[in-house]
């Protein structure tokens, strides 16, 4: 199956970046990927939600999982551990997709996002994501978080942003099918 881009967005010390439009029941799996995320404010998480009426309001409930695999720079601390804190459970906040990420010029993240049949008004919607960042703390952090939408409406745009403050960056969005 071929990716199609749809469409590509560039923050640049901006507070969110939207996926308002074309997500719809044109493919059954949509794919974000994440080029050089950077926050503006050190040691925060960068992350997403969405929405079921055009980003008006980002609050659909999740439920979900977290697992990190930390290293540190200096080849200490290798860690491989379930994120309590980072999890969903009937939540309808924003999901963090990142460890904390640090502000500086050599550091951000990247990664992807796979959400599976965004229009169907029958069934909950799944996602996965991917992403590796360099923590504010000099480690490489290898993030994984899943789960689904527990709507029935179909979800219609996504939202991500740092949990504080700004960012830069690029994200991408594919449609497959």
């Amino acid at each position: 199956m071929a990716m199609t881009l749809i469409t590509t967005n560039t923050s640049s010390d901006a507070a969110t970046s939207d996926f308002t439009s074309s997500i719809d029941s044109t493919y059954k799996l949509y794919i974000f990927k994440f080029y050089d995320v950077n926050p503006a404010t050190d040691a925060v998480h960068f992350t997403f939600n969405g929405s079921i009426d055009g980003g008006s309001i980002y609050n659909v409930t999740k439920t979900t999982t977290n697992f990190t695999a930390y290293h540190n720079e200096d080849d200490s601390g290798p860690t491989l551990g379930y994120s309590t804190g980072d999890d969903l459970a009937q939540g309808t906040g924003f999901q963090p997709l990142t460890s904390t990420i640090g502000n500086g010029v050599d550091e951000s993240a990247a990664g992807e996002l796979y959400l599976f049949n965004p229009a169907s008004t029958t069934y909950v919607k799944h996602f996965y994501s991917r992403l590796n960042a360099y923590q504010a703390g000099n480690y490489t952090v290898e993030v994984y978080a899943a789960g689904y939408f527990n709507d029935t409406n179909d979800i219609d745009a996504i939202q991500f942003k740092m949990s504080s403050g700004n960012m830069d960056g690029v994200i991408k969005m594919y449609g497959v099918g």
